[in-house]
């Protein structure tokens, strides 16, 4: 490919062998985006039914019981949010790469999705390790599209700017994952053991 077909903004997305590459990230990244939608499912219902547990060994003024799936709740809760927040993140991703897809945009406008892409594997990695491995790879990936399309240009990647816009992304994608889920999921109960002059035994 002649690099008289790339001009200075580097756009060469829509006539070099790039565009298969990123046809290809994209889609790995789809795969990946379905399995941490699926996650974060399964997640939720595993929150739901441990909140329910809770209640009910609160009902049973089983206090024990009731502080054990409280436990487990909180933590669900913690898995929940770095699994929402990833997804979050990678759709913002995925938008950012479909957008250069298309429009055949500058190698530096998919600069941040590497940024994100290293932040959410890193996140995933205590919880599904899989997608972890699979997203970092899609990062190195498209950090060496970036670093080849420098090189034929002559263009630097100002990596500081594109540092700082993968932070925000991942701030409000933190951000929003505690907004949803304070929505969608009751508060943990306090409630108070029911006063009853019976005696109820613990299992």
């Amino acid at each position: 490919m002649s690099m008289k077909k790339w001009d200075k903004g580097g756009r060469i997305f829509q006539r070099t062998p790039l565009k298969q590459r990123l046809t290809m990230a994209i889609h790995r990244l789809k795969v990946q985006y379905s399995r941490v939608e699926g996650a974060a499912m399964r997640i939720e219902r595993h929150e739901k039914e441990l909140f329910e547990k809770c209640v009910n060994a609160h009902m049973k003024n089983d206090a024990a019981r009731a502080a054990l799936y409280a436990n487990e709740c909180a933590e669900a809760r913690k898995m929940a949010k770095i699994v929402l927040g990833a997804q979050l993140a990678l759709e913002k991703a995925l938008l950012r790469l479909e957008t250069v897809h298309q429009l055949g945009e500058t190698a530096a406008a998919i600069m941040p999705v590497a940024g994100i892409l290293k932040a959410v594997q890193k996140d995933l990695a205590g919880v599904i390790p899989e997608v972890s491995y699979e997203i970092g790879a899609i990062s190195d990936e498209i950090g060496k599209m970036v670093v080849e399309v420098g090189e034929a240009t002559g263009m630097s990647i100002d990596m500081e700017a594109a540092n700082e816009e993968a932070k925000k992304v991942l701030e409000e994608a933190s951000a929003v994952a505690e907004h949803r889920l304070k929505e969608k999921l009751p508060e943990l109960p306090t409630l108070p053991t029911p006063d009853t002059s019976t005696t109820t035994t613990s299992r």
